[in-house]
């Protein structure tokens, strides 16, 4: 990360998001740490959402650079994902309760290498009722959390690249570049369905957005520490 990064005129800044984190705490603590040393406000921005339950690369803009987060989101992203076959739920991931479980035991990597390829190119993909997607003017989760009728339609999408990485037991991890839209929690969902025995979402990281790499980001508390250099050496070179 070049160290010569000005987050007060405008700056891209990689951030690792840490679970439980939504993108927003992101976005709101490195906006409230450059008003305070900056004392104005920045404008900040992020190019793509990550889910609570996911880890991994977040990228903001900062300042001018702002104006870039649009054609940002729009590149492709990378994902390490693990599906837990036997069990589904209503969010397709693990932020509801299992909702219907099936034998999974009989499921061996040669089988679950057989279902891949359906997945792989231009597919046709069904958001999950608890995604941000608006359905009837309101967000399709508050719709789903009280128990409404919703009913998204497909969409449009490809998968470039989709690879096995390892079975342990009923957790099946995958590698998945994507382009923009993609729901992984769909994916394992649908992956889970094709294999008969149902699976959700359990684990996921976003490795990569476009040129960006996770492994070149900071985490927040990492990115506080830096701002704090950053804004001495400024004002140790105002003070000169």
């Amino acid at each position: 990360m070049n160290e010569e990064l000005d987050p007060e005129a405008g700056a891209i800044l990689l951030v690792d998001k840490p679970i439980t984190w939504t993108s927003f705490n992101v976005v709101a603590k490195i906006r409230a740490a450059l008003r305070a040393l900056c004392g104005h406000r920045v404008k900040v921005g992020h190019a793509g959402t990550l889910d609570p339950l996911a880890s991994g690369l977040l990228v903001l803009g900062t300042g001018t650079c702002t104006k870039q987060l649009q054609h940002l989101a729009d590149e492709d992203k990378s994902y390490t994902a693990t599906l837990r076959l036997g069990q589904s739920t209503l969010s397709y991931d693990a932020e509801t309760d299992v909702e219907v479980e099936r034998p999974w035991e009989h499921i061996d990597e040669a089988a679950i290498r057989a279902v891949l390829p359906r997945f792989t190119g231009e597919i046709e993909q069904r958001p999950p009722d608890f995604s941000a997607k608006r359905f009837k003017g309101e967000r399709a989760y508050h719709l789903a959390r009280a128990g409404e009728f919703v009913d998204l339609p497909h969409v449009t999408l490809t998968i470039h690249h989709l690879e096995l990485v390892e079975v342990q037991g009923s957790d099946v991890t995958i590698e998945v570049r994507c382009s923009k839209g993609t729901y992984i929690r769909s994916l394992a969902h649908d992956i889970g369905e094709a294999l008969g025995c149902g699976a959700h979402l359990v684990g996921l990281r976003r490795t990569a957005s476009g040129d960006f790499h996770v492994r070149d980001a900071r985490t927040p508390e990492q990115w506080s520490r830096w701002l704090d250099h950053w804004a001495s050496e400024r004002s140790g070179k105002t003070d000169r």
